[in-house]
């Protein structure tokens, strides 16, 4: 089970794991071993999601999906398959996480009394400094 959030995990026949040669470090393991793991997430077709959900996910992760509805998270950060597995796990929970969240709307707020005294302080300051220079002569 992969934890997302206190009331929803994913199981792990969810999602599957791919591997490819990876580029970065590696020495010359690099050219012979796949390190890269990318794993994929059947959005469209999961049980563990409502469709709200789904939608939500959809929506702020298209550039992750694809045309069949599966989301890709690739990991190659480090020299082992084991080590990028658990990168591309964590960086899942992390996103699914991240982009179930519900935001809260921003409350709309005016600037204070004192602030806008300020702002027109600031502005006649202004002003009356750029008067006194158009009066300056030049220097050449």
């Amino acid at each position: 089970m992969i934890p997302i959030t206190e009331d929803l995990s994913i199981p792990d026949e969810e999602v599957s794991f791919a591997t490819s040669r990876s580029g970065g470090p590696g020495g010359q393991n690099v050219n012979k071993l796949e390190t890269r793991v990318t794993l994929r997430f059947d959005l469209a077709g999961s049980p563990s999601l409502s469709e709200e959900q789904k939608d939500r996910l959809r929506q702020r992760l298209a550039t992750r999906i694809t045309k069949d509805g599966v989301l890709q998270v690739t990991s190659q950060r480090h020299r082992t398959q084991g080590a990028n597995r658990e990168a591309a796990v964590e960086r899942f929970a992390e996103l699914v996480r991240e982009n179930l969240r519900e935001e809260t709307p921003r409350k709309r707020t005016r600037p204070s009394r004192a602030a806008k005294a300020r702002r027109l302080e600031e502005k006649r300051r202004r002003s009356q400094r750029k008067r006194e220079r158009a009066g300056a002569v030049p220097r050449e």
